[in-house]
């Protein structure tokens, strides 16, 4: 496909992030997406053929205007899952660094390494979540195994890609004393993370799903005390693990 006509759905944009990557960053959000987390805030992004469709130049462009606020931050391709359009990720991301741009890919990894790789190649980052550590938990909370997780993470490990690792705490799932061991066991083995970031689980896109007609299934679940949270960093830090 030539470049003029690489075209993509995204579903917004924030011009303004601070908590999506090193800096202040520009943040694409893609619609679509392979997983259904229980916990997902940005259900209205599931729908691939939902959002709004753009080139990649035209993203790059109005990125563009914002490069005084975000040059020594960047931009993250987040979602639904970037990883889900690769090829408009991958034009996305080359057009960035056409104007200098620092990239980030924020995905679940729920893609097959052979479809994430030339995006992986070239981007600067990953924001990689870790839904579950053990492939029931993961199929439980997301509907699929986290293999292409994993297979994705080693791939990091052999080019040396830089690895920022989410983990979305939520009690009676992830927030399991044996979970939390083998999520950081798993995570130990791993040059290429800089550092973990503990999500506590909360309800803040609950009315999306009742907008959708989706039953929300954690909607009676509490959000993780402060005492969850230094619990499960005080097992990561057994491992070595930073913050």
């Amino acid at each position: 496909m030539e470049k003029e006509k690489i075209h993509g759905r995204i579903h917004s944009v924030e011009t303004f992030g601070a908590s999506d990557g090193p800096g202040v960053r520009y943040i694409v959000f893609f619609q679509g997406c392979p997983l259904r987390c229980l916990y997902c805030h940005n259900p209205d992004t599931w729908d691939k053929n939902g959002g709004k469709e753009v080139s990649a130049k035209e993203v790059a462009a109005e990125i563009s205007g914002y490069i005084n606020y975000i040059k020594s931050g960047g931009v993250t391709l987040s979602g639904g899952e970037p990883l889900f359009q690769p090829e408009f990720a991958l034009e996305l991301i080359r057009e960035c660094k056409k104007i200098g741009l620092h990239t980030a890919i924020d995905t679940s990894g729920a893609v097959p390494l052979k479809n994430a790789k030339p995006v992986m190649d070239e981007c600067d980052m990953l924001l990689l979540d870790l839904k579950g550590a053990s492939e029931s938990l993961c199929k439980t909370i997301t509907g699929q195994s986290n293999k292409n997780m994993l297979e994705i993470l080693n791939y990091c490990e052999s080019i040396k890609k830089r690895v920022w690792i989410r983990h979305v705490l939520v009690k009676g799932y992830t927030l399991k004393e044996d979970e939390l061991e083998l999520a950081a066991k798993t995570l130990s083995k791993f040059s290429c993370i800089e550092k973990v970031e503990f999500l506590p689980f909360h309800k803040l896109g609950e009315f999306k799903w009742e907008q959708l007609n989706i039953p929300f299934t954690l909607k009676n679940l509490d959000t993780p005390d402060p005492e969850d949270i230094e619990k499960a960093k005080e097992i990561f830090a057994k491992y070595d693990i930073k913050f």
